[in-house]
Order: structure tokens, then sequence, then C-alpha cells
């Protein structure tokens, strides 16, 4: 699950920086009837501000009366969503860093010493992440441990652990 807003990785035009910080600020200008909107982020390096573009250029009507409240009240969840957004994303040429803006949460229980266990692992976000590294955390094991254990067919799963995964998946562990 997220602990924090991810870093967003583009180059700042101040100080050659590759890293942003969201606040969940917002800043909304109107002109008649359009409307522009951007999520502002600020550089890691020197403090100077980026924008990225939300609305642009949007027909005031168009916009739903509950997004504008919440732009207005810089939502921070809303600012999550956003740049969880491929569209986004795309759009604006940024990339999203997840390093140290998750946390693994396993119920409170460590994999139990049975045979065979069957896990199912349900992602809050979709926070791109190895499942190797999230079994190497959940059950206290090294990532080369846990790579032994996959060639040596003790690790099974539909999916393949060594890529990033952003959606639910199962695994059997068996000792």
């Amino acid at each position: 699950m997220p602990t924090c807003l991810p870093l967003v990785l583009r180059r700042c035009h101040a100080c050659a920086s590759e890293r942003f910080r969201a606040n969940g600020k917002f800043r909304v200008n109107a002109h008649h009837k359009l409307i522009d909107a951007w999520l502002l982020a600020l550089c890691t390096g020197c403090g100077a501000t980026t924008k990225l573009t939300v609305l642009e250029r949007a027909n005031v009507r168009s916009v739903p009366p509950g997004l504008l409240d919440r732009l207005h009240a810089n939502d921070p969840v809303l600012a999550a969503e956003l740049l969880q957004d491929s569209v986004l994303r795309r759009r604006n040429r940024i990339a999203l860093d997840w390093d140290g803006a998750w946390r693994l949460d396993t119920g409170g229980t460590d994999c139990p010493d049975r045979e065979a266990i069957e896990v199912s692992v349900r992602f809050a976000a979709r926070i791109p992440v190895r499942p190797v590294r999230l079994i190497a955390e959940g059950c206290g094991l090294s990532r080369a441990e846990v790579g032994r254990l996959i060639e040596e067919g003790n690790l099974v799963s539909a999916v393949r652990l060594s890529a990033r995964l952003t959606g639910d998946f199962t695994f059997t562990l068996k000792r």
C-alpha cells in the first residue's frame, strides 16, 4: 500500500535534477468559458515548480462540479489518483519513482512453517513492484533465496515473478 505520493521523474529546467515531489497542490485558471488546471510539483534539488497539466482549455461546463471542488480544495487523494492515470503521465511525459513510497502489510503474520502455503497478494494502488521483492520481504527471506526457490520449482505462480507487476497475483510456496 502507498505511504506517500511517488516522486515525479522529469528533468528540471533550472538545476538538471530529475526528481520532483508532488505535494497535492493544484493551480486552476479560468479564461471566460475555458479552464486550465495543473498539479504542481517541486524540484527536489532546487525547489523550482513544474506544472503537470490536468485540464487544458476545457469548457467549464464539461468539468464535473465535484472535480472542480476537489481541484480548488487541493485534494491530496485526487493528486494520487491523477499521478496514477496513464493518460496524464503520457501527456506530461513523466514517469513515477515509487522507491520508499510504499509498504508491505502482511496482516501481522509471517510465512508459517507448513509444507506448502498459497498466498494471495492484493495491491491497494497500482504500484509497480517485483513479486520477488514482495515475497522476500513478506516471508523474511533474501532475494537470492527466493530466486533459488523459483529455480527449484518450490515457488510457483501463474505470473512471471521476476517482472514488475501492478496487479493482484497468487503464488504457492513449498518448503
